[in-house]
């Protein structure tokens, strides 16, 4: 039973230990002289183009910039609501080549197109405040890469259960100061919506190319440009951007789906994760229930940690309390997904995946 506990406080410091350290994203005045490429790949998007394009229209501080969108072969009203915004470079996105994903392919293509020092990625469902481009190229300092976690918009129970979750994951499980400093491939925390690389990098490190097959795109490719020897990582971004990734629970499942099964490395990998989001996240419960004082803090120190980490990430915490009923359904989307894997059924964006 102590050893519940034991998870519990580490999870509660480590998320302790990150709120008070992490690089932080603020939506202050910046100025960036260098030149910039803002990059939006999209494909079927026609209820975000216009918002997204119009946040990256407002974007202030940027004395050379350049905004480049991909329609990745959309079926929709994407195409025509793009050629709306005239000072917008349009590419229409080439056949999907043999052994890539969709996504890594439109965000290549995006680059090779590029002229500018800095590679900002956006994903069409991301909502930039007027100065977050600046502001996150100047809190880069001597990073190559940084990567401003935007807030996750959670409407629907399903969706408020579940999102909190991916911010608590990496606050709760990965020192990032010390990630970042020592450049540790395993501890790399990165997020595709609102990414920044200096192109220099993403070029000498061999680009999306180099992960052209990874589901996992954004850790895959942060990871690759630290074994080139670069710097970087995760920064708290809710200031200045927002991401409203699904808008109905089922989309919430085909989205994990994809990719939950390549979250820990292996079959291996994913059996101790799923033993300790048991022992952390649902046995505290269970052992309170029945009368255990031990169960009982440890399941108010996972509570805590889950309060601090939606108080760090712009997020509101009226879910912490729902904790072991949101990591039993994370533990089914990872059982889920990983039928998809072993079964060749995994798809994404009418692509299949494996």
């Amino acid at each position: 039973m102590e050893l519940l506990l034991i998870i519990s406080g580490l999870a509660l410091a480590l998320t302790l230990f990150n709120a008070l350290t992490i690089r932080v994203v603020k939506d202050t005045a910046s100025k960036v002289n260098d030149s910039v490429s803002i990059l939006i790949p999209m494909r079927n998007e026609e209820e975000n183009v216009t918002e997204c394009i119009n946040s990256i229209i407002s974007q202030v501080g940027l004395i050379d910039h350049e905004i480049i969108t991909l329609n990745d072969h959309s079926e929709d009203a994407t195409a025509n609501l793009l050629a709306i915004f005239p000072n917008i470079k349009n590419l229409t996105g080439k056949s999907l080549p043999d052994g890539w994903l969709g996504k890594s392919w439109a965000c290549q293509q995006l680059a090779d197109a590029s002229t500018g020092k800095y590679l900002v990625f956006i994903d069409a469902d991301v909502r930039l405040s007027d100065n977050a481009i600046a502001s996150a190229i100047s809190k880069m300092e001597k990073w190559d890469f940084i990567s401003p976690y935007p807030k996750q918009i959670a409407e629907g129970f399903v969706q408020r259960l579940f999102q909190p979750l991916l911010q608590w994951s990496w606050l709760a499980s990965v020192p990032l100061i010390i990630g970042q400093k020592l450049r540790v491939k395993s501890m790399a925390v990165a997020n595709g919506q609102f990414l920044v690389i200096k192109k220099s990098a993403y070029l000498k490190s061999g680009g999306h190319e180099s992960i052209k097959s990874e589901v996992l795109d954004d850790m895959m490719l942060a990871r690759q440009l630290l074994s080139f020897g670069f710097s970087g990582g995760v920064a708290e971004g809710s200031q200045v951007a927002s991401c409203r990734m699904y808008e109905t629970a089922g989309a919430l499942v085909n989205g994990y789906r994809k990719s939950l099964w390549n979250a820990f490395g292996s079959l291996l990998g994913t059996f101790v994760a799923i033993i300790i989001l048991l022992l952390s996240g649902v046995a505290p419960f269970i052992a309170a229930l029945f009368g255990s004082k031990i169960g009982l803090a440890s399941f108010g120190l996972i509570v805590l940690s889950r309060v601090i980490s939606s108080i760090r990430t712009g997020s509101i915490p009226n879910t912490a309390l729902l904790h072991p009923l949101a990591i039993v359904f994370l533990i089914s989307l990872i059982i889920y997904s990983w039928i998809g894997k072993l079964t060749n059924t995994l798809t994404w964006r009418d692509r299949k995946l494996s």
